[in-house]
């Protein structure tokens, strides 16, 4: 079939679109899991028994074992030979290591996007930033900190690098989980409120060294109150 055939036969079907991607069980059961173990739903020290969890998501136990071997592969699961598979500790160097790479990206980002303010951009972010106030006071812990990583996720996305999202994501397992745990202190969900709104105020006003003071104050909210958070939780660690 030549180019033209080609080109003539996609003309003459404009009304069928093209088939969505399907997501494999393998996908679904790695997505689960993780959002379990992010969360802290599932604890550092659980075991994980893939005859249970295959039951418990509806999916044979293959599409369990790929997604067990990608949560291997990130460090989120310990797996002992002919022993039991559990739930890994927080892994400190590797929280440490994540946020290191997380702020040295966001930085250039936040301070591209406050040299050139954009409107669309701007409502965005005052959007974000009341969908967070208002979670706030509803005390709504899961969706404030959805809301959290969707703030984030529209810097990545505004700067025309929402793929390095990803990448911070499947390299920041241990220190997502250290957040959520820090998550419920006295102040915190009020200070990352604060956090974000002084963000947003710097980059719709154009300036590029504010935002990235506050971004830096942001993201080392959490390891400035370690000690406390490890003394209260020393089994996660």
């Amino acid at each position: 079939m030549t180019a033209t055939d080609l080109a003539s036969a996609d003309a003459g079907f404009p009304a069928i679109a093209p088939l969505a991607p399907r997501r494999s069980a393998a996908e679904i059961a790695y997505e689960r899991l993780r959002a379990a173990v992010i969360t802290l739903a599932l604890p550092p020290g659980t075991v994980l028994s893939r005859t249970a969890l295959a039951a418990r998501l509806g999916v044979s136990q293959t599409p369990v074992r790929e997604a067990l071997l990608r949560l291997q592969e990130e460090g989120l699961i310990d797996v002992v030979p002919h022993s039991a598979t559990r739930v890994a500790k927080i892994d400190m160097a590797s929280a440490r290591e994540a946020n290191f790479l997380r702020l040295a990206l966001e930085v250039e980002i936040v301070r591209r996007l406050a040299a050139a303010p954009s409107p669309v951009l701007a409502g965005g972010l005052r959007a974000e930033v009341a969908r967070l106030k208002e979670l706030r006071l509803q005390d709504e812990q899961a969706g404030f900190a959805e809301a959290d990583e969707a703030f984030h996720g529209l810097l990545y996305g505004a700067a025309g690098v929402p793929r390095l999202r990803d990448l911070i994501r499947s390299r920041s397992g241990h220190l997502d989980r250290l957040r959520r745990l820090h998550l419920p202190s006295p102040g915190k969900a009020d200070q990352i409120v604060a956090d974000h709104a002084a963000l947003a105020d710097a980059i719709i006003a154009g300036e590029p060294a504010a935002a990235e003071r506050h971004l830096r104050r942001h993201l080392s909210g959490t390891f400035a109150d370690i000690e406390r958070i490890r003394a209260e939780a020393p089994a996660y660690f």
